[in-house]
């Protein structure tokens, strides 16, 4: 059963990412995103309002952050607002988020073409 907070976030999503009131994504990132999202907001480490007001400034700078202005960048928006938020919050220690970027990028880059990229705790 979708709750609340998950009805808002999933309202907040543009048509092309609904589909009878259902939240679509194009990959499972996009899908932790917003359950992320959700889940900090109904744990009330964000506030609803805070989270809409950072998600709609990094929507309004999309362009200048070179992200597309046709819908494609949207859950990038989504990770930027998260990534914004839990550090201005420190849910996260200080260069805990630099450390993870790092670690993926590098084992995206060692991992075979077609194959999950797995980060190694």
């Amino acid at each position: 059963m979708q709750s609340e907070i998950s009805r808002q976030c999933t309202a907040q999503l543009p048509d092309s990412f609904r589909h009878d009131n259902e939240a679509v994504f194009a990959e499972p990132w996009q899908a932790q995103a917003f359950a992320l999202a959700v889940s900090l907001i109904e744990a009330g480490e964000i506030q609803w309002e805070e989270w809409s007001r950072t998600l709609g400034d990094e929507i309004a700078h999309a362009e200048r952050r070179g992200i597309a202005s046709d819908g494609t960048g949207y859950y990038e928006l989504w990770l930027l607002a998260l990534e914004r938020l839990v550090a201005g919050k420190a849910l996260v220690e200080d260069g805990e988020l630099d450390d993870l970027a790092s670690a993926w990028r590098k084992a995206y880059h060692n991992t075979p073409h077609g194959q999950p990229v797995n980060l190694k705790p």
